[in-house]
């Protein structure tokens, strides 16, 4: 089992490049299961959940070739993929596969828009709580779909293929909204979703689905209206940046200090993070090259922050933010409403002599001169970076334990830091 090292005390000064995002790249590969043409998609970060996503599809027969850098290409480049699912063999997604990753759930929507049937287990993945299925079945029985548990799979049928309707989300779902919208594009009829996702990576796919012929229109607002069409054809798109990995790494230049470029981010993408590390005392400027993070001298500020969707402080900062706030000068508190058993990071942190106490859904964070490593575990994809983060600001040495959490979501996290001038390897076995 691989564990990361860091040594902590080196401010971070220099560039890092910002990969394309995880959260769009995993639905718009599944998109490619709507069409018999080939889908290719650029700037596809190297990460082990796009992996484990490239078996899931091929066990439905769908053929992936990835083109490696050539000459020229910058090494974080992300890589092109051409997927093309013209004959889809078996529309089973079985418990073994399904179960390393929640986003694999999502091939449900495409196989039974463009097959009529589908066979999916249900989802395993990250351990922040139950994030049930429930909506996503609501969505597609709207669609008329019928659908069964028998098993621990979701069986799945539309023998004369879906059909347009209206859906209300009870509360905000980004996998809901996925789900829905790629089922809606081969629908009969117009689907209208209401209490949509805002998310920018449900904007990624849906302009995407709208190259491979989608009419759909109000992507990024509440209000989706999709136009159902017979078919769908191949298209070419390039994944947006990774706003959390971006969101990520301003937050280890804020708790490290230095003066870093984070090349290729959106600022748009991530207003309220930026906006949350300029109240903790960082300098934020944003240029042609991206978003340059800086913090020289001045101390960190106490913030207080609710996580929320789209436009809001996004949920997957949350633990990045956390560990930010264990120095600031002062008490700062956070209250996650996304996810339930998101602090699971709380107890690692008390490990660097983190003060922090839990009352419900709120941490309060009351904030120390100095953190001191420790030997900790990783146990979530976003709770894992945010011991990176306070190891990198740590007296002494750390070890990350776990680390396959990191690989599922970062791109060479620790060749990128340590490029910047971080102390940080990884030990191998």
């Amino acid at each position: 089992m691989d564990r990361i090292r860091i040594v902590g005390g080196a401010k971070l000064n220099g560039t890092i490049p910002i990969s394309g995002a995880k959260n769009a790249a995993l639905p718009l590969m599944i998109a490619a299961l709507l069409t018999e043409d080939t889908l290719i998609l650029d700037n596809v970060p190297r990460l082990a959940d796009v992996a484990q996503l490239q078996r899931i599809l091929g066990n439905h027969g769908v053929d992936i070739m990835s083109a490696g850098k050539r000459s020229g290409d910058h090494q974080y480049q992300g890589q092109t993929l051409h997927i093309s699912a013209k004959n889809i063999i078996d529309t089973t997604a079985p418990y073994e596969l399904v179960s390393k990753m929640r986003a694999s759930f999502w091939v449900i929507a495409p196989l039974l828009a463009r097959m009529h049937e589908a066979k999916v287990s249900l989802p395993g993945g990250c351990a922040i709580g139950t994030r049930p299925v429930d909506l996503l079945i609501m969505a597609l029985e709207k669609l008329g779909a019928t659908i069964a548990i028998d098993g621990g799979y979701v069986v799945a049928s539309a023998p004369g293929g879906l059909r347009g309707a209206e859906i209300e989300f009870p509360k905000v779902t980004v996998s809901g909204t996925h789900v829905a919208l790629m089922a809606a594009t081969l629908a009969k009829g117009t689907t209208i979703i209401n209490n949509a996702a805002c998310e920018p990576e449900i904007t990624d796919v849906a302009d995407c689905l709208i190259k491979m012929g989608a009419k759909i229109s109000g992507a990024g607002t509440p209000r989706i209206v999709i136009e159902g069409v017979d078919q769908l054809h191949g298209a070419r798109h390039t994944v947006l940046p990774d706003r959390i990995e971006a969101g990520t790494y301003a937050m280890a230049v804020a708790m490290t200090g230095g003066d870093v470029q984070l090349s290729g981010a959106r600022p748009e993408l991530l207003q309220s993070a930026l906006d949350v590390l300029t109240e903790a005392g960082a300098t934020i400027t944003v240029n042609n090259e991206g978003i340059r993070v800086a913090r020289n001298g001045a101390g960190i500020n106490p913030v207080t922050v609710t996580t929320a969707p789209f436009p809001g402080f996004p949920t997957d900062l949350q633990a990045q933010l956390m560990a930010l706030m264990t120095c600031a000068k002062g008490v700062s508190h956070i209250t996650e409403t996304i996810f339930e058993n998101r602090f699971m990071h709380v107890q690692e942190l008390a490990r660097f002599g983190a003060r922090i106490q839990l009352d419900g859904e709120t941490a309060t964070i009351d904030g120390v001169a100095k953190l001191r490593g420790a030997p900790v575990m990783a146990t979530d994809l976003r709770a894992s970076v945010s011991l990176v983060i306070a190891a990198l600001a740590a007296e002494g040495e750390t070890m990350v334990n776990r680390i396959y959490h990191l690989d599922r979501g970062f791109e060479r996290l620790e060749d990128k830091l340590s490029a910047c001038g971080a102390t940080i390897e990884r030990i191998s076995g």
